[in-house]
């Protein structure tokens, strides 16, 4: 009884919160001539030399500009972790990347669980050479001691951000989820020129009908293509304690027997379609072989499969 009037407490709140922020249209965002997202961190792989996990790190190279969108989960507690592992497979260096961009403050987006609790971020369980660079995060986070930082500024940014020409931050979408509470989640937007805006989403706690109104919100373009995890664990999840799917349990702001569902799925591909995108690439790290495949054969041609080390490009 006490759970259930806390989650309800938190919708309240986190619906007021969403009534009470609004934006005005971003004139002139610029645009880039390309964009590749290259998944570091997923569940998936083509390549059996890469590292899998129920976790997220995307490359996101706009242009010339390079973010980092999260840092894993690096659930062993591993250094190298499977990120930088990855990075290293991959050709990636950090001393090249312009900005890390944290979608939401989970364990699988921040390296780890300690994390979490901290509130801080680590890219491996050792010393790692952060670059003095830009850290946007929807709320205030620190280093974690692993990542040695010189210079590195973290900047929360709850509202709507420029990151780049073309690039932006979309602004944080509180949403209650069962047990984690009030959840603060932001996505990536870039203006790909003569196609419209992509989005790269960390895991959708925040919904993709809500993602894709803010992006009409703030942009007078059209939504070329999303990209990530829209959390829809129905069916069988990625983290399990024992028979418990434990990400079915803390993912939806409805209490468990009412959780994530079928028709979920369905109302997000419908608002997905009705949106127009033409590239849509579902991550496997909190959605389901069910659900993947209900995108698949929804989006036809217009679905790429989302694998480590295997670049989507526009």
């Amino acid at each position: 009884m006490i759970t259930m009037l806390k989650l309800m407490a938190d919708r309240k709140r986190a619906e007021k919160e969403r009534n009470a922020r609004t934006y005005p249209r971003i004139q002139n965002p610029g645009a880039v001539a390309s964009l590749t997202v290259l998944p570091l961190v997923d569940f998936y792989t083509s390549r059996p030399e890469a590292r899998t996990e129920a976790g997220v790190s995307y490359l996101v190279t706009a242009g010339d500009f390079k973010v980092l969108v999260d840092v894993g989960y690096n659930v062993k507690g591993e250094h190298p972790s499977p990120l930088i592992r990855n990075m290293e497979l991959f050709g990636v260096k950090l001393s090249e990347i312009n900005a890390l961009f944290i979608s939401h403050l989970h364990l699988d987006h921040l390296g780890g669980g300690s994390d979490q609790r901290k509130k801080t971020f680590s890219l491996s369980k050792g010393a790692v050479d952060f670059p003095a660079i830009p850290v946007y995060s929807p709320l205030p986070i620190k280093h974690s001691p692993f990542n040695m930082n010189p210079g590195s500024e973290v900047r929360v940014s709850r509202d709507p951000v420029r990151i780049a020409p073309g690039v932006y931050g979309i602004g944080s979408i509180p949403r209650a989820l069962y047990i984690m509470g009030s959840t603060e989640e932001q996505a990536l937007a870039v203006h790909v020129a003569g196609k419209g805006i992509v989005l790269i989403i960390g895991c959708g706690h925040q919904t993709v009908q809500r993602v894709i109104d803010r992006a009409r919100e703030l942009f007078d373009l059209p939504i070329y293509g999303i990209i990530g995890g829209l959390h829809f664990p129905v069916h069988g999840g990625r983290i399990m304690i024992g028979p418990l799917n434990i990400q079915a349990i803390v993912g939806s702001d409805r209490m468990p027997w009412n959780g994530i569902n079928e028709n979920d799925v369905r109302e997000a591909i419908n608002a997905i379609s009705a949106a127009g995108a033409k590239l849509v690439s579902l991550s496997a790290h909190d959605s389901s072989d069910w659900a993947i495949n209900e995108f698949r054969n929804a989006f036809g041609a217009a679905y790429t499969d989302l694998l480590v080390g295997v670049p989507i490009t526009i």
